[in-house]
């Protein structure tokens, strides 16, 4: 069994948490990571998140980068 100070030890995870941020109910679905960018794009134009901390159920996956990845096919097509 690994320790949460384990995890930050040897895999460099910030407070050894696996979900890449808190699983509370503030920061969840619409909320994750932050109220208003639920949806992989950020205030910058062409900035997009697709970091696990990104993805509304947490989690380390690669699901963030593929539906970031979509985020951005779709931005770029409404663009053309």
């Amino acid at each position: 069994m690994l320790t949460p100070p384990d995890l930050e030890r040897e895999f460099g995870l910030t407070g050894g948490n696996i979900f890449h941020g808190a699983m509370g109910l503030d920061s969840l679905f619409l909320m994750r990571p932050a109220k208003g960018w639920s949806d992989y794009r950020t205030p910058v134009k062409g900035l997009y998140l697709c970091g696990s901390g990104a993805h509304p159920g947490g989690g380390v996956m690669g699901a963030p980068g593929r539906n970031a990845a979509a985020v951005v096919l779709e931005d770029h097509v409404k663009t053309k």
